[in-house]
């Protein structure tokens, strides 16, 4: 996913890379991998010894029991592991703090959370940004769209858009698929990361990481997937009370319920500030979904 990606994109900068996590494998070959467990304070100070730069790129399972007991350890852990080592974060997060968003989503965006994983979001995020208020962490809050890309097993439209259309199975679409949704490309997630964290001037800033402008309808996304697989762009809608009935008896749909306001409208993620100041120009709609389909 995101770590995979990053990892790919930093031997541009550094051949010294520490892989932590709790069964760590290889992404380069001069990387050096360490097993650990970051609800742990020893084990994540061992993971981020003598580091300069630390980025955390971790996932939780998806549930919100364990959000609101792991989310602020881990990010008291990681903060304080970060001040001892005198180590900068990078903290790749999401949009779900934000809430319901009428237009545009930037960097200004207020935090204004409608569900319990954005308060918990907003909560973790407001941990870092009081550190740099208060001078005592160099911090970057890097945000992504919802994502999807080459490998992407987490993403919502690789499992129910990609997977289903290349088994000859309908696409699924939750609640619209004629409203607007931005998805960041995983590859360009991993090379922005990497490059705001070797970039000294983005420090003790949020940025917003590069996401195609112009979003597509989920009715045009699932088109171009189709096409990709030589298939009918069949798909279905999940609705609702739908997803609230499959919840009870598969955790992750019950779990999505609260989240499913990012779809009953336009979502548009603004990544202008990033692309300026790095002359970056994210894959396009058709590219990106060309590739993930392919590998």
């Amino acid at each position: 996913m995101i770590a995979r990606e990053l990892a790919k994109a930093l031997p541009q900068y550094t051949n010294e890379i520490r892989l932590v996590s709790r069964m760590p494998k290889k992404i380069n070959k001069t990387d050096l991998v360490l097993s650990a467990d970051i609800t742990n304070y020893e084990q994540t100070l061992k993971a981020v010894e003598n580091s300069e730069v630390v980025y955390l790129t971790v996932g939780l399972d998806y549930d919100i029991k364990t959000w609101r007991f792991k989310w602020p350890v881990i990010m008291q852990n990681v903060i304080n592991a970060c001040k001892k080592n005198n180590a900068k974060l990078v903290f790749f997060d999401n949009v779900y703090m934000y809430g319901k968003i009428d237009g545009l989503m930037t960097e200004d965006t207020p935090v204004n959370p409608c569900s319990q994983k954005g308060e918990v979001r907003a909560k973790i995020a407001q941990m870092i940004l009081d550190e740099v208020k208060q001078g005592t962490l160099h911090a970057i809050i890097a945000r992504a769209a919802d994502f999807y890309g080459p490998q992407t097993a987490t993403s919502f439209v690789n499992a129910m858009v990609f997977d289903n259309l290349k088994k000859g199975k309908k696409a699924q679409w939750m609640v619209n698929v004629n409203k607007v949704h931005s998805f960041t490309y995983t590859p360009d997630a991993g090379k922005a990361t990497a490059i705001l964290g070797n970039s000294p001037s983005a420090f003790d800033q949020v940025w917003h990481l590069p996401t195609q402008a112009n979003p597509l309808t989920g009715k045009e996304f699932i088109k171009l997937v189709a096409e990709c697989y030589g298939v009918k762009p069949n798909y279905m809608i999940l609705r609702k009370m739908m997803m609230q009935f499959v919840g009870l008896f598969n955790p992750i749909a019950r779990e999505s319920v609260e989240m499913m306001y990012q779809y009953e409208a336009d979502y548009r993620f603004d990544s202008g500030k990033f692309e300026k100041a790095f002359n970056f120009q994210p894959v396009s709609y058709a590219e990106g979904i060309k590739h993930t389909a392919t590998e």
